[in-house]
Parts: C-alpha cells; structure tokens; sequence
C-alpha cells in the first residue's frame, strides 16, 4: 500500500513539474518570437526610375521580385539582413502609394529614399550628395488672392502646410508654412558614419525639397532656395517621408546632385549609380546598429 500511494505522487509530482515547464516555455516563446520578427524587419531603399533603384537591387543576395501595381519590388539579403528596393516611378503620387503599400505588406524597420536630384544651392556641385536632415513639400502652395486681369506674382505664393488641421489648409491662417520632414537620427548617423567612403564629391546635411513640379526658372529656384532653405530639389521624397510619418517609420532622403543649373552644372547620369553605391554603404551601416 505504502508502495502505491510512493509511485501516486511520484507520476503526480512528474506531471505537475511537466506542467509547470510547458506553461514556462508557452509564456516566454511569444517575446522570443517577436524579438526575431523585430530584428528582422527588412530595411526599405526606395528609388523612382530603373537608373536609381536597379543597380543597388544588383547587389542584393537571394533575390527575388514582387510587384503590386505597377511598383517593382526586389527583395533580397544583405549580410545576410533582408533588404528590399522599391522601384516606386517618379512622383509624389507614385511614391506615397508604393511607400504605403510596402508599409502594409513588409513592415519595414526604416525606409530611405534615394535617387537625383536638381541643385539649388550654389556652393554644391554635381556629384556632392545631400542627406536630408529635412525634407519639405515644394509644390503645396496657396496663391494670393487677386482678381481678373491683376495678373499672376508666383513670388508671393504662400507655403500650406497640409497636416496643419484637419480643417481647410487654405482657411486655416496656421497652415501658411512649411511642413518639413525631420530625417532619422539612426539613419543620419549611420550616413555620417560611412561618409569617408564615398569620393566623387562632398556629404552634406541639407534639406530636400519635392513636388510634381520641374523648375528650370533660375530665379525661381533662388526662391525656394531663400525660402525654404533647400539644398536640392526633386519629385518624391516628401511623400514617402509623409507617410513614413504616419505609420511612423524612421525615414531618411539621400539625394545626389545630378545637375545644378543656378551654378552651370550640367546633368550627368552617372551619379545615379554614384549614389547607389554610397547608399549602398549606409546601409551596410545601418544593419550594424540593428543588430545590436
């Protein structure tokens, strides 16, 4: 009898100690897994035509290629990191979609936006990069308010900051601004850290300013250039920053002067390919620090 009741509570005492583990192992298996699927977020690279997003997807290990519309993506590995370029098309319409559609479907960990861009600045030449400490929407703009035949003054066209309200941006009197984009620390720092390797011309900090809008008028680009103190300017990054925003996504632009018409620069398609290559090393950079 003795015997019995031993072997009893020792199959009880078994069970219990199997139960307890398993419920141990149940609790802490859910913050193992997110802590992987955290690590492994992919890092976005948005580039707007082939020229800017086809030679960083080149180097990519392990690719494959999915699309959603008409945007390309091509999702690979770098030191064993998932990364994916975004080929977007050009324009702010093209890149707020592929930028949210990229959101949804792969939940990035932080998305750059590459590619050329006009000078407006008279100290950068073609080749001298910009990391966007911020970016701005160039072509969200309120006109004065004239009547037939008073003409058209574009000089004193009023910024509208659209995010200002929820109300109307052009009766709201706290919307005639600005809105700019603030480019990731993480991501500034990673630039930063790997600036001495790119030799075709000067890194700097600046801001990036986009719309659907291609200036060639010298003293308009003088304009925004006093204006909104831009460096650069092109026809995608405040979009995909805006978004980025709102799914709160770290972001960052890196623009590479392709021309610089307020100075004599003259276009150069090669510094596409130049500036994949640098971006290529930011990232390089960057996984470093996610890793940790």
């Amino acid at each position: 009898m003795k015997n019995n009741l031993l072997k009893k509570y020792t199959i009880v005492g078994i069970l219990t100690l199997l139960l307890v583990s398993m419920m141990a192992a149940c609790s802490s298996a859910p913050k193992k897994e997110t802590a992987e699927k955290k690590a492994q977020r992919p890092i976005m690279v948005q580039g707007p035509m082939p020229i800017e997003a086809e030679h960083f997807a080149e180097r990519l290990k392990n690719v494959k290629e999915e699309k959603s519309g008409d945007f390309v993506f091509y999702i690979g590995t770098l030191d064993d990191y998932p990364v994916i370029i975004a080929k977007t098309g050009k324009g702010m319409e093209n890149t707020a979609a592929a930028t949210a559609i990229a959101i949804e479907k792969y939940n990035p960990i932080a998305i750059i936006n590459q590619g050329t861009s006009g000078g407006h600045d008279p100290d950068l030449n073609v080749f001298d990069i910009v990391l966007g400490k911020r970016t701005t929407n160039l072509g969200s703009l309120k006109t004065a308010d004239k009547a037939e035949n008073e003409g058209i003054d574009p000089t004193i066209w009023k910024p509208m900051d659209l995010m200002a309200s929820e109300g109307s941006a052009g009766e709201d009197p706290n919307a005639e601004k600005p809105r700019f984009y603030e480019g990731d620390k993480e991501l500034l720092a990673a630039a930063h850290a790997v600036k001495d390797t790119y030799t075709k011309g000067k890194v700097v900090d600046g801001t990036i300013g986009s719309a659907d809008v291609w200036n060639n008028e010298v003293d308009r680009i003088k304009w925004f250039h006093k204006k909104y103190d831009t460096s650069v300017e092109e026809m995608e990054g405040a979009a995909a920053a805006q978004i980025a925003k709102a799914y709160d996504v770290p972001f960052l632009g890196i623009r590479v002067l392709s021309n610089n018409k307020v100075n004599g620069g003259k276009y150069n398609p090669n510094t596409a390919t130049a500036n994949q290559g640098y971006v290529y090393e930011v990232v390089k950079q960057y996984i470093t620090t996610v890793n940790k």
